[in-house]
């Protein structure tokens, strides 16, 4: 019976935010707790919430101070120089191009947001593009290539992940840099062959490959928020965050929270100032931050009132022994199509907690399958999937329509996590 009821508040739970009839705000807070009350858990329904939460309170402070530190960086100037480099180097070879596309996106994505990335590396990249009548389909690929193997420890997957099966970040990401790394050479090594292709596409000679140089136009009142002087400052205060955050040595929160005080003390020293910064961030910080409190009041009702545990039981009757260790495989090869259909809120919180028992009675670790899931389902897959704002913003501002962008995208990012989740396998991230 807990086990029905389980199914039935996650199929709800699912249609609800795919259908857009409720927010993932609303439906991971609304559902969970109609459905713990509908199951005779009464009151008892308030300590399973404040136990999700509790469990789930150091990611959403993770979260909130990764935004704000690195807006504070992006104001102060840090990214500057690199992003005015790259775009004078590129000059007008296509190999540069797509490869310099992609770099600049993977720079820009270090804050963790799809959006910021391609509002900023699209209208940087365009004019080259459009000058050399480039096919504007590879723009689009490389900025979503490059977002999407950049899943990092703060990026909306991966806390998600963390979220639903309560193990720290760091646990989920740090195994797999060397799988992100093989993803990143792919990257490079698509862009490379498909810049020549182009080449080749539109009859270039060396001769009259003139060289472009472009300048970005920041307007005066971003102008006055940076902070040229102090860059090598900054660039070793983020260098210092990352790499002591990345080797697990401090929790994130903590090291977020002081490269945060540490970036507005050094860079905007004003009380004023501060404020201005913090405000201009905390939208996109406290969007993220209550949906991951309400996945803490989801899982935590599910968890308490025994839904996972009894679903777990049922599915796991329907799964030979002999296959389970390939769960995380399996998923790893399928993840990222799996981005067209759920949407990551209602997968990494509703699905792979099920997925993750299931694999955890037959032996398998559920930390495999989250790490698993990575490799694909909302990282390489959301710069093409219809259930990301993010998607419609890179065929907006290149003027290339949806299925044109999926079909040219699609077969490069699915290679992409083909990649990593073999790489997986062969170092022992997960079987085969």
């Amino acid at each position: 019976m807990i086990a029905l009821l389980g199914l039935i508040t996650i199929v709800v739970l699912l249609g609800a935010i795919i259908s857009k009839k409720m927010s993932p705000l609303i439906a991971l807070i609304f559902v969970p707790v109609v459905a713990s009350l509908a199951g005779g858990f009464g009151l008892a329904t308030s300590k399973f919430i404040v136990s999700g939460i509790q469990n789930i309170a150091p990611v959403a402070t993770m979260f909130i101070f990764a935004i704000l530190f690195f807006g504070v960086m992006g104001d102060a100037g840090l990214f500057d120089p690199i992003i005015d480099r790259i775009l004078k180097t590129v000059g007008a070879k296509p190999t540069r191009i797509l490869m310099g596309t992609a770099l600049l996106a993977l720079l820009i994505h270090l804050d963790g947001s799809g959006a910021v990335c391609f509002l900023i590396t699209i209208p940087a990249m365009m004019p080259v593009y459009e000058r050399l009548k480039m096919d504007k389909r590879l723009l689009c690929l490389m900025v979503a290539m490059a977002a999407g193997i950049n899943y990092l420890p703060w990026t909306g997957p991966t806390l998600r992940s963390s979220a639903a099966l309560h193990v720290p970040v760091t646990d989920i990401f740090t195994p797999l840099v060397i799988p992100q790394v093989v993803g990143l050479v792919y990257m490079f090594v698509v862009a490379y062959l498909l810049g020549k292709r182009e080449e080749k596409r539109l009859g270039f000679s060396a001769a009259e490959l003139g060289d472009i140089v472009l300048k970005r136009e920041i307007k005066e009142e971003e102008k006055a928020l940076r902070r040229p002087k102090l860059f090598w400052i900054n660039a070793v205060l983020a260098l210092i965050v990352m790499g002591t955050m990345v080797s697990g040595k401090v929790d994130p929160a903590p090291m977020f929270m002081i490269g945060t005080v540490l970036a507005l003390l050094l860079n905007y020293p004003d009380v004023g100032a501060q404020k201005a910064r913090v405000d201009a961030h905390a939208k996109a910080a406290l969007m993220m931050a209550s949906i991951l409190l309400a996945a803490g009041v989801f899982t935590g009702i599910m968890k308490g009132t025994g839904m996972i545990a009894a679903m777990a039981k049922v599915a796991v009757s329907f799964v030979p022994p002999a296959l389970a260790q390939h769960i995380p495989f399996a998923m790893g090869i399928i993840s990222m199509p799996l981005s067209l259909v759920f949407d990551p809120d209602s997968f990494y919180l509703g699905v792979i907690p099920v997925i993750a028992e299931v694999g955890k009675m037959l032996g398998v670790q559920p930390i495999a399958v989250a790490q698993a899931a990575l490799m694909g389902q909302m990282t390489t897959g959301f710069p093409v999937s219809p259930l990301t704002p993010a998607t419609f913003l890179i065929v907006g501002l290149t003027g290339v329509e949806l299925g044109e962008h999926q079909k040219f995208s699609i077969p490069f990012l699915w290679g992409a996590s083909i990649v990593m989740t073999i790489t997986c396998a062969i170092i022992g991230v997960f079987p085969f």
